[in-house]
């Protein structure tokens, strides 16, 4: 995949910040979204996160911007589903952190993310929520 806007076909939703896409004739690809990080489908409101995402996505035309791979081999890329951005309507819904070394390249979703914080809205309605990143250090195990 290039740096450049694909369209492809979502054919499978992982959790709520990974997608398998299917782009021409080309063999089906993990994507993860970028600048986002939602919880595992063992935390509290992970399978929430999946079910949103399959909503805006599933069986559906992506516009991906792929920009790299990480650890695990997947393209990291800004997706677009009937457009609307993922990584909005994720973190929007609070069914996802912000999670990116470059806070201010997304100002927008740390604005979201605040206001669905401040409203209590999805995995910020709990006491005290587990980033997953937390979760995925303090049981490597459970994904």
């Amino acid at each position: 995949m290039s740096t450049a806007a694909l369209l492809c076909l979502v054919i499978a939703v992982s959790d709520g910040d990974t997608l398998t896409v299917r782009c021409a004739a080309r063999r089906p690809e993990r994507v993860r979204i970028v600048a986002i990080d939602a919880p595992e489908l063992r935390q509290a409101f992970g399978r929430q996160a999946r079910e949103n995402l399959k909503r805006l996505c599933f069986r559906q035309r992506a516009e991906l911007h792929t920009l790299g791979r990480d650890a695990y081999g997947r393209h990291l890329a800004r997706v677009r589903c009937a457009g609307q951005d993922v990584a909005t309507a994720q973190v929007a819904a609070g069914l996802a952190w912000l999670s990116t070394r470059q806070p201010a390249q997304y100002r927008d979703l740390a604005a979201l993310q605040a206001r669905a914080q401040a409203a209590r809205i999805g995995l910020w309605s709990q006491a005290r929520p587990m980033a997953p990143w937390d979760y995925r250090r303090r049981y490597p195990a459970k994904r």
